[in-house]
């Protein structure tokens, strides 16, 4: 959103929030609940995921600095359709329905409220297309890692992410077994923890993109 907002608009939105800063695992947005607020991401990486009625979990997207959350519900009255969690540290401004209304108003947004919406759809789809499964993966981990506004040099501190294998899995429309092993294969990079994933080596992983990038 801070893109098509501009920087001004976006610093203006962030001085009419307030913000608050969570732990990874944290959740910051529940499904069914009434859109009382919008999150504005300060920074941090965060997962937008949906409960079916089937009982199954959908991962539908990474959003991260410079992103919006919650505004449809703020818009249209509903429920939420979605969970949002904290999947590092982070720090979201929290603007109440009434102010960012009228901050809606003010800059013109509602127009592009609608590209903003289509835009997010794309960059799902491109996700998801095909290729190297070690190298989408990779790419999907450095674009996190990234998100996050972290470094992990080589025998620097790991990143920690409050992600799965089932994440992964949703995200690339490919089965769990597949980024089990895809995972194995950068286990010299990458660990896989309870509920986490760990990135021990933020450059060698950027290699493997890279690599994968010049063979396509």
């Amino acid at each position: 959103m801070r893109d098509f907002l501009g920087e001004d608009a976006w610093s203006d939105l962030l001085t009419r929030a307030t913000h608050r800063q969570h732990r990874a695992g944290t959740l910051l947005l529940r499904q069914g609940e009434p859109g009382t607020h919008v999150l504005a991401v300060v920074s941090g990486a965060t997962k937008v995921t949906r409960h079916e009625p089937d009982g199954n979990r959908t991962l539908l997207a990474f959003r991260g600095p410079g992103e919006l959350l919650g505004e449809i519900a703020v818009l249209d009255d509903r429920g939420r359709s979605a969970s949002v969690e904290a999947m590092s540290r982070c720090v979201v401004g929290v603007v109440g329905k009434p102010v960012f209304l009228r901050f809606a108003t003010e800059y013109g947004l509602f127009p592009l409220l609608v590209r903003y919406a289509l835009s997010r759809l794309r960059e799902s789809d491109q996700a998801r297309a095909g290729g190297d499964v070690t190298g989408r993966l990779a790419a999907v981990l450095v674009r996190l890692a990234d998100i996050a506004g972290e470094s992990v040099p080589r025998g620097g501190d790991s990143l920690e992410l409050a992600l799965t294998r089932d994440d992964l899995a949703q995200h690339l429309r490919i089965s769990r077994n597949t980024v089990t092993a895809a995972l194995t294969g950068l286990s010299r990079y990458v660990r896989v923890s309870r509920k986490r994933i760990v990135i021990d080596d933020l450059p060698a992983l950027r290699g493997v993109e890279a690599t994968v990038v010049s063979r396509d």
